[in-house]
């Protein structure tokens, strides 16, 4: 197979990616739905997972001390936050999909 040959098949594989997007996005899965959408590789999906289980260890620590303010928390997760994922729809996806739903909340109502 040359290379004209290679290039159209992974154009066709990517339109159909779009295609199938289309037909799920009313999946209980939102946060798997972007990784695909937005092409995040496995090493950058267990990034963001790591940084997520980062903060919901400090979350519990700031409860425990009996914090109400966590904008902390928030900043880290902006500034570490994949360039490649949109902040508050990746809070959202999450929530949607039961990912450290309540470090993801303390997040969005810091966006608020």
């Amino acid at each position: 197979m040359d290379m004209g040959e290679m290039k159209a098949r992974v154009e066709k594989l990517e339109y159909h990616q779009r295609l199938l997007l289309g037909m799920i996005q009313h999946t209980d899965k939102a946060f798997d739905l972007l990784v695909i959408k937005y092409n995040l590789s496995e090493q950058e999906v267990e990034g963001f997972l790591e940084l997520c289980e980062k903060l919901n260890k400090d979350l519990k620590k700031l409860k425990a001390d009996h914090f109400v303010y966590y904008t902390p928390l928030f900043q880290e997760f902006t500034t570490r936050l994949n360039k490649k994922l949109s902040l508050k729809e990746t809070i959202t996806a999450c929530i949607k999909q039961g990912i450290y739903v309540e470090l993801m909340n303390k997040l969005l109502q810091n966006m608020d």
